[in-house]
């Protein structure tokens, strides 16, 4: 079985396009589906190698507010996200 090196997955942000860029894997882009402000690229294989979150602070506003609407204050405080 072939091994592959283990990649940290790597975030930036680029503020001026207001996109987040989420790097899962070091493997070459072969396509990509765009899911309403989302990006994915694939692999050859189908494997998720790049997402891209276009419009990135209206995503993290309502992420943000998803989790502190629905995340037990707790769970919350464990996270560090108060």
């Amino acid at each position: 079985m072939k091994q592959t090196k283990n990649v940290k997955p790597k975030i930036s942000y680029e503020p001026e396009a207001d996109v987040l860029t989420w790097e899962l894997s070091d493997k070459n882009i072969y396509s990509a589906k765009e899911l309403g402000n989302v990006v994915v690229h694939f692999s050859r294989t189908n494997v998720p190698v790049l997402i891209e979150f276009l419009e990135a602070s209206k995503f993290l506003t309502k992420a943000n507010k998803i989790v502190r609407n629905e995340v037990p204050p707790a769970v919350r405080k464990a996270m560090a996200i108060a």
